[in-house]
């Protein structure tokens, strides 16, 4: 299951944010507790094209892809040395895939800021400090070990050199992420579960009063450096959002268009998190089921029948295969787009594309 890990300082809305992403109405305090344990939830990925293939089929059961969200404990100055919640905390980051970093933007004089001030930059390279200074610590520990050694074996003398060019990186301030990988040194780190190589999402958290970007502190150093990094970067209105949750769609539209928002952060949150860890969705559709799978973008037809099931990846034979655009061009009919010759047959090396209609044809 792909999970997404939220993180920031204390008091920067984090919980906000996740109950706006996931409605499931964690408690939000004002000031910052003491607990380690994440709040988890499940949320489906907003997709009009899988609505539209439902209201269509109008199938038995729905299944549209999914993604975990966790929010875990605010991450404090130090903690990447072991500080306050630092190690319990950074135990859970390791586990996630992707990070959604909320950066506090409002001002509440009820809300103390725990770096008394706003300011986002700051506030963001203080969290991205924490989790380099966290590496820097898994890396030292290992060459430690491998320093205890007498003598090395060719591949863990590979893994110190590796080791010692994360090191220098890291020491420069840069997170992995930036640090380009061969094939065989990616699976060498993999087991280090580096945190600063995880793909990061930036999540501005501002109130109803900033809708306007001159009214956000640090707005355009945000979004530089956010383009710099190849970051991803949302603003979300999080208490105004997730005390709209209870509104019925038409209602929530109307207030948002009343404070002048375009649209919800909500649904571009997520999407964005499923589009930063490199996934696309493909469409298995019928009367008894219309389901969204998920697969990484450059899996071939093979890995999606066995993403559906591995009897359908043994017996493979071909793939049928229409894209979703095409599918809505020819009247929404699979046997129009038959005739036109956009319903074709793909073999297991065929490369999956964003929205692909697919069935399997196979034998075992």
């Amino acid at each position: 299951m792909l999970r997404c890990g939220i993180v920031g300082l204390p008091l920067s809305g984090k919980t906000t944010v996740f109950n706006v992403i996931t409605r499931a109405g964690a408690e939000v305090k004002a000031y910052a507790g003491g607990k380690t344990d994440p709040n988890r939830a499940m949320v489906a990925v907003p997709d009009e094209r899988f609505d539209r293939l439902v209201r269509l089929f109008q199938p038995k059961k729905e299944a549209p892809a999914v993604m975990e969200f966790v929010d875990l404990a605010g991450l404090s100055r130090g903690a990447g040395k072991g500080a306050g919640l630092g190690n319990a905390f950074l135990s859970f980051v390791g586990d996630a895939d992707a990070l959604v970093h909320v950066v506090r933007c409002f001002d509440n004089p009820d809300v103390p800021h725990p770096e008394e001030s706003v300011d986002p930059l700051r506030d963001w390279q203080i969290v991205e400090m924490e989790l380099i200074f966290r590496d820097l610590g898994v890396i030292e520990n290992r060459l430690s070990r491998l320093g205890a050694k007498k003598r090395l074996l060719p591949e863990e003398e590979q893994e110190k050199v590796l080791l010692e060019r994360c090191q220098a990186h890291l020491m420069e301030e840069r997170p992995l992420r930036e640090l380009a990988f061969t094939p065989e040194e990616e699976r060498s780190v993999r087991g280090f579960a580096f945190v600063t190589r995880k793909p990061e999402l930036v999540v501005l958290n501002l109130d109803e009063s900033q809708t306007d970007e001159t009214r956000i502190p640090g707005w355009k150093d945000m979004e530089k450096l956010t383009a710099e990094r190849g970051l991803g970067l949302v603003r979300i209105y999080g208490r105004m959002e997730m005390d709209m949750a209870d509104l019925a769609p038409e209602e929530q539209e109307e207030f948002m268009k009343d404070l002048g928002v375009a649209e919800s952060g909500r649904n571009r949150l997520i999407a964005q998190a499923y589009g930063l860890l490199g996934l696309i969705s493909f469409f298995t559709t019928g009367s008894d089921e219309v389901k969204a799978w998920t697969l990484r973008k450059g899996d071939t037809a093979l890995a999606a029948a066995g993403t559906i099931h591995s009897d359908l990846a043994r017996g493979f034979i071909r793939a049928q295969v229409v894209s979703y655009e095409d599918f809505c061009a020819h009247g929404e009919s699979l046997p129009r787009c038959r005739e036109a010759g956009v319903l074709r047959l793909e073999g297991r090396d065929y490369l999956v594309a964003d929205g692909d209609m697919i069935e399997i044809r196979f034998n075992v």
